[in-house]
């Protein structure tokens, strides 16, 4: 009988410990110590013209529409939204300490209760507690969640998180479009000083030697050469009949001249056509080697500025959008905490522990026995 009553003890105890004051507490910071919580939500996504877009859902419809959704974008708004650097603007003045301290909040909710001295990683570590973003891998809409404790504050800071969370990818957008422009503006830039530092190049050498095409000349000095190797045959054949015909003929001394005066023309058209520092064959080595250096700037210049045209256009694919979907909300009544399922959660969960206990208690004892 001693024994059954100190088994009947003992669960009373048990029941107490692990039912009673569990429920007593909760009903204390459910019913007195917890503040209302406001919720405010928005929700948005990031798309593009031209990236790869979701098979179901809403990336269909968006992709109906001639736009794709922007995945590393969402990850990028996520990340700024929860980040220091947020926290920072929301918190210019002390705007968000002074949010999160009022007296009207409990002090199990306040942030520095009782006017205690906080860092500002305790700021953000109590942040992270009342600002999430979650990203639904399926249609890429994001929904920024705020918590505050007042309808106001969570409508203000969640509204002020979806701005700069625009912003910032408005921003990467941007630097990542001047990005790809500007290395293209640099290579037409390199691209049109050699060009014309070619072109000048070769107006100097046209300039200096007074040629403008040594190959369009050496062909005039050929059919020059050529006409004058003419005169010189027809003459040497006149000139080879009189002496058979008429030995004596005063203009047997008159062609002689006339063919010395031909050879002497050939040969100095010929020294001109090649042969010299200054002939035509050897200026037109360095004329072909201007001209293929022009030619090439030319063609690097048409490429480098194909290539802007087409980075400019690039540029144009990979713009991306924020959308709203939905705006932030202004609460007009709190939704947390849920004070009667928070009680009855904690009977549940001490009604089953003391179950339980009970249970390897007993077993205890009967093994002990």
């Amino acid at each position: 009988m001693f024994e059954l009553a100190r088994f009947r003890h003992r669960p009373s105890r048990l029941f107490t410990a692990t039912v009673i004051i569990p429920v007593a507490l909760s009903s204390l910071y459910f019913g007195l110590l917890a503040s209302d919580v406001y919720v405010s939500e928005s929700q948005f996504v990031v798309r593009s013209p031209e990236k790869g877009s979701g098979a179901t859902g809403l990336g269909v419809l968006l992709q109906s529409a001639g736009f794709t959704n922007a995945g590393e974008e969402v990850f990028t708004a996520k990340a700024y939204a929860t980040s220091r650097d947020a926290l920072r603007a929301l918190d210019k003045d002390g705007a968000y300490r002074k949010a999160y301290s009022r007296p009207s909040i409990s002090f199990v909710d306040r942030f520095a209760p009782f006017g205690l001295r906080s860092s500002f990683e305790d700021l953000y570590n109590y942040f992270g507690n009342h600002v999430r973003v979650d990203a639904d891998a399926t249609s890429s809409i994001s929904t920024l969640t705020v918590r505050a404790y007042t309808p106001e504050d969570a409508y203000r800071f969640n509204r002020q998180l979806l701005a700069m969370s625009e912003a910032t990818v408005n921003d990467l957008n941007e630097r990542g479009q001047r990005d790809l422009v500007h290395y293209a503006e640099v290579e037409v830039a390199s691209a049109k000083e050699d060009a014309e530092n070619a072109a000048l190049a070769l107006a100097r050498l046209r300039n200096t030697s007074g040629m403008v095409d040594p190959e369009k000349q050496a062909d005039v000095q050929m059919q020059m050469i050529s006409k004058l190797q003419d005169e010189l045959i027809a003459s040497k054949t006149q000139l080879t009949q009189l002496k058979a015909f008429a030995p004596n003929n005063p203009q047997i001394p008159a062609l002689n001249e006339r063919i010395s005066a031909i050879q002497a023309e050939i040969d100095e058209q010929s020294g001109l056509l090649a042969g010299g520092r200054k002939s035509l064959a050897n200026s037109a080595v360095q004329f072909q080697r201007r001209m293929l250096e022009n030619e090439l700037a030319q063609k690097q210049l048409a490429s480098a500025l194909a290539s802007l045209a087409d980075a400019k256009n690039e540029a144009r694919r990979q713009q991306v959008y924020v959308e709203r979907i939905v705006s932030p909300n202004l609460p007009d009544s709190p939704v947390e905490p849920r004070r009667l399922r928070g009680i009855m959660a904690t009977l549940a969960i001490g009604i089953a522990a003391w179950g339980i206990l009970s249970m390897l208690l007993a077993g205890v004892r009967e093994h002990g026995n």
